[in-house]
């Protein structure tokens, strides 16, 4: 059997939602069709690309690598069909996360005060989301790119969470401190990430557990018991899953978001963009 794009697309919606059931409504499709297309990409690849579970899925290693490469495949199927049909199209890439409890707002004020461009959010991987690659014009990080290529503004702020097992010891607690932290396994991306061990007093500091390359593989390690996470409050926002909860680090420093383009191309889209996404901060 050859495999389509619809295939790619329902991969990534499980991987993004987390759950065959929460996938089936994001593409306004049945359960049963998420689970006979991934069944049919599987067999036509020969491989596994996803654990099922009763109430989530995650990953298999083969899947996160498809699911990154996915992504990739349809930013530029999207973009060839808005070019062949002559739209103009902004494409803005994020790679953990968007812009969290904004990102709602974000995409129905664009589409009400500017109809004539499509705004199109792309979860692409690396520090950058696909911005260096040219997949995406701007992208939302939450760390500085190098001055040399790229322009930034800061849009916005947000507070630093812990991510955790339910089963946990902190489960039962309202507050994290940075000082709880001492010690204890930290999960961490050094490619997209905000958060290592040099973040705290060396007295405090947390041990080093394992490097993730992704939300998805931060998720299920945070579920397998390998350690815990630290991330911005978009992750808490974008990425719920079962067995995983989520506090907010009320002394830690906050994370800058940024939007980044091109050095040069500060379209008048980019910049109607970063003026939106500072307002909806702002709120």
């Amino acid at each position: 059997m050859s495999w389509e794009l619809r295939h790619i697309r329902t991969l990534v919606a499980i991987a993004e939602s987390g759950s065959l059931t929460d996938a089936a409504i994001a593409l306004g499709v049945s359960q049963a069709q998420v689970s006979r297309t991934l069944k049919a990409l599987e067999q036509a690849w020969g491989v596994s690309l996803v654990r099922r579970g009763s109430r989530e899925a995650s990953l298999t290693a083969q899947g996160r690598q498809a699911v990154r490469r996915g992504r990739h495949l349809l930013a530029l199927a999207d973009q060839l069909e808005a070019d062949s049909q002559g739209l103009e199209r902004l494409r803005l890439g994020y790679a953990w996360a968007a812009v969290g409890r904004h990102t709602q707002a974000l995409q129905r004020t664009w589409a009400e005060q500017h109809p004539q461009v499509a705004l199109a959010l792309v979860r692409g991987s690396g520090t950058l989301a696909g911005l260096a690659e040219g997949l995406v014009d701007a992208a939302i990080v939450r760390t500085t790119p190098a001055p040399a290529r790229f322009d930034s503004a800061l849009v916005g702020v947000e507070r630093r969470v812990a991510g955790f097992p339910a089963e946990d010891r902190w489960a039962a607690r309202r507050r994290i401190r940075m000082a709880d932290f001492a010690g204890r396994p930290l999960l961490v991306d050094t490619r997209a990430g905000t958060t290592t061990p040099a973040l705290w007093p060396e007295a405090q500091r947390p041990a080093f557990a394992a490097e993730v390359d992704s939300v998805d593989a931060w998720l299920d390690a945070i579920t397998a018991g390998v350690g815990i996470g630290v991330s911005a409050e978009a992750t808490a926002h974008q990425h719920q899953r079962a067995g995983v909860l989520y506090r907010v680090i009320s002394d830690a420093p906050p994370v800058e978001v940024r939007l980044v383009w091109h050095r040069g191309e500060h379209s008048a889209a980019i910049a109607a963009l970063q003026r939106l996404l500072t307002e909806l901060y702002a709120r």
